[in-house]
C-alpha cells in the first residue's frame, strides 16, 4: 500500500494536470514507442516552437486528470507508452508538428486528443493537421478578395472609357454637306 504522503502527492499532480488540461486548446495523446532520444529531442524542440509542451505522464495519472477535467472518451487510447502534448495558445501548429513527425517515424502514432474541449479521434486530428495554417488561410482569403476588387476596378475603368468615348462622339461637330439641287 502506498503511503498517505505519496497518495497526496499523486492527487496534487492529478489536480495540477487537470487544471492545465482545462485551460488548453489542445491535449494530444501519442504513442512514442520505437523512436530514438535524438528524435524525441528534435520533436520537443518543434513542439516548443509551436508554443506547446511535450510530457510523458503515467497513463493512470493522465486518465484521472482527464476525468477531473470533465473530459470523457479517451480511456481506451491510454494504453502503452503515451506522450501528452498540450497547448494553451494554438491547436493547429502543435498538431501539424506531431503529424509531420509521425509521417517520418512509422512507430510514432497519434492516439487521439481534445481540441478546444471536444474529444477527437486520431483521424479527426490528422485531418485538422493537414489544413493550411491560419496565416496561409488568411493570405488566401486576402488574395481572393483583392482579385475581386481588381476585377471590379477594371470593370469600372472600362465603363469610364466607354462613357468618355460616347461623350467625344457626341461632342464632335457634325459636318453636314448640303448638296446643291440638281439642275433639271
Amino acid at each position: 500500500m502506498a503511503s498517505e504522503k505519496i497518495l497526496n502527492q499523486k492527487k496534487e499532480e492529478v489536480t495540477t494536470l487537470a487544471n492545465e488540461m482545462k485551460e488548453c486548446k489542445l491535449v494530444l495523446l501519442a504513442d512514442y514507442r520505437g523512436i530514438s532520444v535524438e528524435d524525441v529531442t528534435n520533436l520537443r524542440t518543434d513542439i516548443r516552437k509551436a508554443n506547446a509542451e511535450y510530457k510523458v505522464i503515467k497513463n493512470n495519472i493522465t486518465k484521472r486528470a482527464l476525468q477531473e477535467a470533465g473530459i470523457d472518451g479517451l480511456d481506451e487510447v491510454l494504453t502503452g507508452p503515451t506522450a501528452v502534448i498540450m497547448s494553451k495558445e494554438d491547436y493547429l501548429e502543435p498538431a501539424k508538428a506531431i503529424y509531420e513527425f509521425s509521417k517520418k517515424n512509422d512507430f510514432y502514432k497519434i492516439k487521439g486528443g481534445v481540441i478546444e474541449g471536444k474529444v477527437m479521434t486520431a483521424e479527426e486530428i490528422i485531418t485538422i493537421a493537414k489544413l493550411p495554417s491560419r496565416e496561409t488561410l488568411l493570405s488566401m482569403l486576402a488574395g481572393a478578395l483583392l482579385a475581386n476588387i481588381q476585377k471590379f476596378a477594371v470593370a469600372l475603368d472600362q465603363v469610364r472609357v466607354q462613357k468618355e468615348e460616347g461623350a467625344e462622339a457626341t461632342a464632335e461637330p457634325v459636318q453636314e454637306t448640303v448638296e446643291a439641287p440638281a439642275e433639271a
